[in-house]
């Protein structure tokens, strides 16, 4: 919880002496940001691969006060995204204490706030909001009403004694709550045509009408929203006056190269064993293939997640094996990479008539992924005296029970070796777990290329001649 500053005005009459003057959300939006801008710092911490795309066209509309739909297929960072536009508010803002929509002291909306301070005048107390108070979000679903985003009649109001066409019987929904601040809607499709048209109003004039009677509320909040594009066909869609008012649609995409990608699931996923790079980019090009193929229904998207998904079971694979084997530290090595296609595979959706072969595409894009990783870690390494070293009886065998030290000393010692761990990112004197790693990617390799041959039984893999 954010502790208030003691320094900060408690009543109406020393904020106006302070000049806390009420400025509209666009405009503090606006200012913070052409701040950050000219500063050099960063607007957008924790988002990744949209820095020349994505990021200066929301800035464009940020800085023309408008409002924005955030158009792109499941797992693209919508959501991650609009969550830092709190951090362009100011980090604490006045309101009327006790004030059911956070009116500003020297500019209340409500009948109720209006009274209180024509009767309390500078003496009106003070209360402080944190900027991240002043950031909602609503999941569209199509069970939403026009009252749990506008309001709706209080019976309890009612029932007290006020009139039924008094606007303080009224409970306020979500949009008014937000005045002054940031109201974001995700899946904005989902919601049913005629609550959308709610929202007209909110946009356009800014007002509210709850019951067949309109509040003449000057509400000042910027809507932003979120869709995916295959939602307008399947699903549900944006109405066409809904989307008019939107001042900005900018599409998101999905990050652009493997470093884009493996820094996003190095961001995102909560790994239990030590993962290293050559294998987050055997994942990131995993993803990426998946993108690309015919098989994958392209419509839906294959989303970051399941990158996140994908390095998270790898090292959970290897932390399994840590615990069977007594190694330490616990460090994913490819072998790993076969938990991935069984377990994940209802996460991505594929074309029909697809049913049956599911796992055997994972494991198909999973080798062309570990030999793209492998080509562009090795470029220009011999790695024949690898390959000779196993073809000469070396057999090295590796599995879920099978400790990285036992890969080393199954080989006789060779300087490429070496080699590949420092083509690894490895030092020669590291724990064998990583040195073993980086020597299972070359022996991958070597098997995809078609220079060994490998077999397979419970859970125990033979690389050989």
């Amino acid at each position: 919880m954010n502790a208030v500053p003691d320094a900060l005005p408690r009543t109406a009459g020393e904020l106006r002496a302070a000049g806390y003057a009420p400025r509209p959300i666009a405009r503090e939006i606006h200012d913070n940001l052409l701040a950050a801008l000219r500063e050099g710092r960063d607007a957008w911490p924790g988002i990744v691969g949209f820095s020349r795309t994505v990021l200066p066209q929301l800035e464009r509309a940020l800085l023309a006060g408008h409002d924005v739909v955030l158009l792109g297929e499941r797992g693209q960072g919508k959501t991650r995204l609009l969550r830092t536009l709190a951090g362009l508010l100011d980090e604490w803002t006045p309101v009327i204490e006790g004030s059911e929509l956070g009116e500003h002291p020297l500019d209340p909306i409500t009948p109720a706030s209006i009274r209180r301070a024509a009767e309390l005048g500078d003496d009106l107390p003070v209360a402080w909001r944190h900027r991240s108070e002043r950031y909602t979000e609503k999941l569209a679903t199509p069970d939403t009403s026009v009252g749990d985003l506008i309001g709706d009649v209080d019976p309890v109001k009612v029932a007290e004694g006020r009139s039924l066409g008094d606007p303080e019987t009224i409970h306020f929904g979500l949009v008014p709550r937000a005045h002054r601040g940031i109201v974001a809607i995700n899946e904005l499709p989902d919601l049913a045509e005629r609550i959308q048209v709610a929202l007209l109003n909110v946009m356009e004039e800014r007002d509210i009408q709850v019951r067949g009677y309109t509040l003449r509320l000057p509400l000042d909040v910027l809507l932003v929203a979120t869709a995916n594009p295959e939602d307008y066909t399947n699903r549900g869609r944006i109405i066409t006056p809904l989307k008019d008012r939107f001042g900005a649609e900018i599409r998101t995409h999905y990050p652009l190269d493997v470093e884009s990608e493996v820094a996003v699931v190095r961001q995102e996923a909560n790994l239990v064993a030590e993962v290293g790079e050559p294998l987050l980019e055997v994942l990131a090009r995993f993803v990426r293939n998946l993108r690309e193929s015919p098989v994958i229904d392209q419509r839906s998207g294959v989303s970051a997640r399941f990158a996140v998904a994908a390095a998270e079971t790898v090292a959970a694979a290897a932390l399994r094996r840590a615990a069977v084997t007594g190694e330490d530290p616990a460090v994913a090595r490819p072998v790993d990479l076969e938990a991935v296609p069984a377990v994940l595979r209802g996460k991505v959706e594929f074309e029909p008539g697809e049913e049956g072969r599911e796992v055997e595409h994972l494991v198909h894009l999973m080798r062309r992924a570990i030999a793209e990783t492998a080509r562009e870690r090795f470029a220009g390494l011999d790695l024949r005296p690898l390959s000779d070293a196993v073809a000469d009886g070396h057999l090295v065998a590796t599995g879920e029970r099978v400790p990285g030290a036992e890969v080393l000393a199954a080989l006789p010692e060779l300087p490429v070796l070496h080699e590949v761990a420092q083509r690894a990112g490895v030092a020669a004197d590291e724990p064998a777990g990583r040195i073993a790693a980086a020597v299972e990617l070359a022996l991958e390799s070597l098997f995809l290329a078609r220079r060994l041959a490998k077999d397979s039984d419970d859970g125990t893999t033979v690389y050989g001649e």
